[in-house]
């Protein structure tokens, strides 16, 4: 997987300045990426963003019987809900949390769905070498939106990654909790649960929320280190290791896919809130 990584040629996209923008429009910009990547009309992509206070849903969360209770909870705490269009459950963003989606191509060769988690988990050690030998990967029980490839240290959860297919294009997406507490995070979340569930039996299974099992890399590492410096590093991290890569955001020729996508998310967004 570093093979591929260092040999790759990577467009980088970086939109973490954009942080009052919905994250709504980060997934319709990953959409565009995806479609652009697929149908190789741009290079393999490297995008990072960061959002003010969000809790991006999941499908099945917005099946939650109480489901309109538990989204006033969020808006009262002073955060936004959306439904995303990747799998996976909800999810805290704010300015603590650093995003980046790997946006590669499976036209000529079929990524399998491990493989593009264990991509991802790859890029992470590399751009985290400090802490690569004690990051490990695998389901942290009692955590939000729990995964097979959840990233934790000691136990405790710091990421979490999902994918995103369509036009040939694969969106490997990530989120890292890098300031602040993963705990009090943890605990809006469960707070969120048990307000939308109230005890009541569904089909499907939601996580009992444990915050203790979540923390964020200030805590993990005893640093300083912020979202906006981990970002850089990604950079400094590209230069260093010789990947080759070019700092390229969306070009005007590009626009126009990204607005078909954006009122595409938008539309569906209103429309599963709406119900």
């Amino acid at each position: 997987m570093e093979h591929f990584l260092q040999n790759c040629e990577w467009r980088l996209v970086d939109e973490s300045n954009l942080q009052s923008r919905s994250p709504l429009a980060s997934f319709a910009m990953d959409d565009t990426l995806c479609h652009l990547v697929g149908h190789h009309l741009s290079t393999p992509v490297i995008r990072t963003w960061i959002h003010k206070e969000s809790v991006v849903l999941g499908i099945q969360d917005h099946r939650l019987p109480f489901i309109e209770q538990g989204m006033r909870l969020l808006n009262e705490q002073g955060y936004t809900p959306i439904v995303r269009n990747s799998g996976g459950l909800a999810v805290v963003l704010d300015t603590g949390v650093l995003n980046i989606s790997l946006v590669i191509s499976e036209k000529e060769q079929p990524l399998s769905i491990n493989s593009a988690f264990e991509l991802m988990v790859q890029f992470i050690k590399i751009l985290l070498p400090e802490i690569a030998e004690h990051i490990e990967a695998y389901e942290i029980v009692g955590s939000y939106c729990p995964g097979s490839y959840d990233l934790s240290i000691a136990g405790k959860k710091f990421a979490g990654i999902s994918q995103r297919r369509m036009q040939g294009g694969v969106a490997v997406q990530i989120y890292l909790c890098v300031e602040g507490s993963g705990s009090e995070r943890a605990e809006l979340i469960k707070q969120f649960y048990e307000i939308s569930l109230k005890n009541e039996e569904t089909k499907f299974q939601y996580p009992r929320i444990e915050p203790s099992v979540m923390a964020s890399l200030q805590e993990l590492t005893g640093t300083d280190i912020t979202a906006v410096e981990l970002n850089l590093r990604i950079q400094q991290m590209l230069q260093q290791k010789g990947f080759n890569w070019t700092f390229t955001p969306l070009q005007p020729s590009e626009n126009e896919l990204y607005m078909h996508y954006l009122q595409r998310v938008l539309q569906r967004n209103q429309s599963m809130l709406s119900k």
